[in-house]
């Protein structure tokens, strides 16, 4: 699927942070923490787990069930791990945890969108694959609103972002 893989290189998770200037700054140094420490290995994750679903969707679609096999015993199990992994960042400051919540409330929209697609293909609906189509277009532009928000935190704290 096309657009999942531009989501997935758009997504601020392959982005490293670069401190510009000297400590003193809690929330810079959250920052630091939250993309150096914390966050890389997620984005590797993240990124495998969604490349297994463009491997069976768009223009690498096969079948309904490949697509259904692949979400029920890989996909989904993976990103729920996945979700629970980011649910456990620690993160010390009110303006970087709201930027995390909402990445945290996009994966789980995404996560219902594939529970959603499971559900269309039992049920043969393409109505609910247009619902999961609806909500992972959402979620996608809520990966892009956190990543710039987190572009905004790191220019009001001085921190300058640079891709891997």
């Amino acid at each position: 699927m096309n657009l999942m893989k531009k989501y997935v290189l758009a997504s601020i998770l392959m982005f490293i942070l670069i401190l510009s200037g000297c400590g003193g700054d809690p929330v810079q140094d959250d920052l630091l923490n939250y993309v150096n420490e914390q966050m890389p290995k997620l984005a590797d994750d993240e990124t495998e787990i969604v490349g297994k679903y463009a491997d069976v969707t768009g223009m690498n679609y096969t079948d309904d069930y490949t697509l259904y096999d692949a979400l029920k015993l890989e996909i989904i199990p993976e990103y729920n791990a996945f979700i629970s992994d980011l649910e456990a960042v620690e993160i010390e400051t009110d303006e970087l945890r709201k930027i995390h919540e909402d990445y945290i409330e996009a994966a789980n929209i995404q996560a219902s969108a594939f529970l959603q697609i499971v559900t269309a293909i039992e049920n043969q609906d393409s109505a609910i694959i247009n619902e999961a189509n609806e909500k992972l277009n959402t979620a996608r532009k809520m990966m892009r609103d956190y990543k710039s928000d987190v572009e905004k935190l790191a220019k009001e704290h001085d921190v300058k972002l640079e891709k891997k």
